[in-house]
């Protein structure tokens, strides 16, 4: 396994729609364990290969707070079969989007069919914390953000911020190399 760097935005690569896996092999194995890392690290309760820089529709997650023991999903291919009518407010945050936070509607519970590892077809109904978390995540095999669906005010000043951090950011990286290259 391997932690991966989480692109943040304004990366263009957060709004690129992913393509389908096809070859269920030992690649999508590592990826799938990699991202498993790298989201458990973050830390975070989901995470979608775009975020890594990998443009393919896999995405893993676990939003399983009470148990001990970690309760790891990997969807391939998903897909939304089924949204319910009933909304729930929740306030979402994002590892492509670091201390930031915004309440998002979405459906309370929905149905998704989803390839494992090996290939297998899967269905299951995901409600609560669940049903946000992979509606976020297929947001982000989309590529759909949660401040998207936010008003261009808010959302543009979210995205101004990150632009800042991420210079400050690379000013401070720059500065430290001057550093460490001083005697």
């Amino acid at each position: 396994m391997t932690l991966r760097t989480i692109l943040t935005i304004p990366d263009p690569r957060l709004k690129k729609v992913c393509a389908p896996v096809i070859a269920f092999d030992e690649t999508l194995r590592i990826l799938s364990d990699d991202l498993l890392e790298t989201m458990y690290a973050a830390p975070g309760i989901g995470l979608a290969a775009s975020q890594i820089g990998v443009l393919l529709r896999v995405l893993v997650m676990d939003c399983d707070k009470q148990s001990e023991s970690p309760n790891p999903k990997v969807l391939v291919n998903p897909e939304i079969t089924w949204y319910s009518s009933e909304k729930r407010v929740y306030e979402e945050g994002c590892l492509s989007i670091p201390e930031t936070f915004a309440e998002v509607s979405r459906s309370e519970t929905v149905k998704v069919s989803y390839k494992g590892l090996t290939g297998e077809d899967n269905e299951e109904i995901f409600t609560d914390l669940w049903s946000t978390c992979v509606q976020h995540e297929i947001d982000h095999l989309d590529g759909k953000l949660f401040i998207d669906y936010l008003g261009a005010v808010k959302r543009g000043l979210i995205v101004n911020k990150m632009k800042k951090l991420k210079r400050e950011k690379i000013k401070d990286q720059k500065q430290n190399k001057k550093t460490k290259g001083s005697p």
